[in-house]
């Protein structure tokens, strides 16, 4: 069962174009970092946002249309599961409807402190999945 997905807006800059034209390949990994980090901080504990944090494992990214200085662009993301210290992602990159990227990655949460593995338990991952009915 996966969470309900959540929309992170993205902001182009100057600095995102490249020789093209338009936004660069490499920006797109940022963005879906920006978003999964922002999901992390509006659904999770107080506690575990201050006590955890995440590194990327995995991205495994399909660009489907360029993206341009002046598009509005919306990262819908969606946690698609936990097992142990990994969380599965699922991100599409999208303009007005029109998908531009869609990104599957896995993520490793870690002790902010020792830097170790940190086990995503029952009591955080419930703030990301609904109750089973």
């Amino acid at each position: 069962m996966s969470a309900k997905p959540f929309a992170h807006p993205i902001r182009i800059k100057p600095a995102d174009i490249d020789f093209m034209g338009h936004v660069n390949n490499a920006r797109y990994l940022g963005w879906v970092q920006d978003a999964v980090l922002a999901h992390w901080r509006k659904f999770a504990p107080a506690d575990a946002v201050a006590e955890r944090a995440w590194v990327a494992l995995k991205h495994e990214i399909t660009y489907r249309k360029p993206a341009f200085l002046e598009d509005d662009i919306v990262a819908r993301t969606v946690l698609e599961s936990t097992r142990g210290a990994r969380a599965f992602y699922h991100t599409v990159i999208e303009r007005g409807g029109e998908v531009l990227a869609e990104v599957k990655s896995s993520w490793c949460c870690i002790d902010a402190q020792s830097l170790r593995p940190a086990r995503i338990g029952e009591e955080i991952a419930k703030h990301f999945f609904p109750p089973h009915e």
